[in-house]
């Protein structure tokens, strides 16, 4: 399964951005799905996931800005960024999941992130 995330770019403090990742392979509807971020200096860290099945779940930090949701039919997963911070400065990465106990971990090889920069 080969991963491709784009929509990242420059934006202003408290502007939007939709990220879409596009899964190549026959599985995604059967896969969970995450979004990562890795901000400079600091480790990747997850920040969304969902289910196969739909069910969501976000960084605390993050809810009520931040939106999970995936198309089957498009084998994307998309990550809705509204009222963004410079603090939300990292590049950010999707990779499919698997259930590790209570955790999350990423399953598979990582593609290219795609850098989301925002301005003060």
């Amino acid at each position: 399964v080969q991963l491709q995330a784009s929509g990242g770019g420059l934006v202003q403090a408290g502007g939007s951005l939709r990220l879409s990742c596009a899964a190549s392979g026959s599985t995604f509807s059967s896969d969970d799905m995450g979004w990562y971020r890795q901000a400079p200096g600091k480790l990747r860290e997850l920040i969304a996931a969902i289910s196969n099945g739909g069910e969501t779940d976000l960084r605390d930090s993050l809810k009520g800005r931040f939106t999970i949701s995936r198309d089957n039919a498009k084998n994307t997963v998309y990550l809705q960024m509204n009222s963004l911070k410079p603090e939300d400065t990292a590049v950010y990465y999707c990779n499919r999941l698997r259930r590790v106990g209570n955790y999350w971990s990423p399953l598979g090889s990582w593609g290219q992130g795609t850098q989301v920069t925002v301005s003060s």
